[in-house]
């Protein structure tokens, strides 16, 4: 079963997706997925755990497949600026 928006997607979304025991690294990314508006780490959440396409993303969440490709986009721009960052961080 495919979990619905709601489910995929409350108001800490990005706590549901951030791991309690994992790398820190992990942790402050899974943090920088949080400093995404919400609609764009909902659709990451659809699209990457869900497995859910654009096309059912936007049924879910009452947009158009192109509003969650710029969401998504958007996000992971996000996520690649953050893992930069941190790989500039001393381990």
């Amino acid at each position: 079963m495919v979990p619905s928006a709601a489910d995929a997607c409350p108001a800490g979304a990005a706590a549901a997706v951030r791991p309690r025991r994992a790398p820190r690294r992990t942790r402050l990314a899974a943090d920088g997925v949080g400093r995404a508006a919400a609609a764009a780490t909902c659709v990451l959440v659809l699209r990457y755990y869900a497995g859910l396409t654009d096309a059912e993303i936007a049924d879910e969440l009452g947009c158009s497949a192109g509003t969650v490709r710029s969401h998504a986009s958007r996000a992971l721009a996000t996520l690649r600026v953050e893992i930069t960052r941190l790989q500039e961080l001393p381990t």
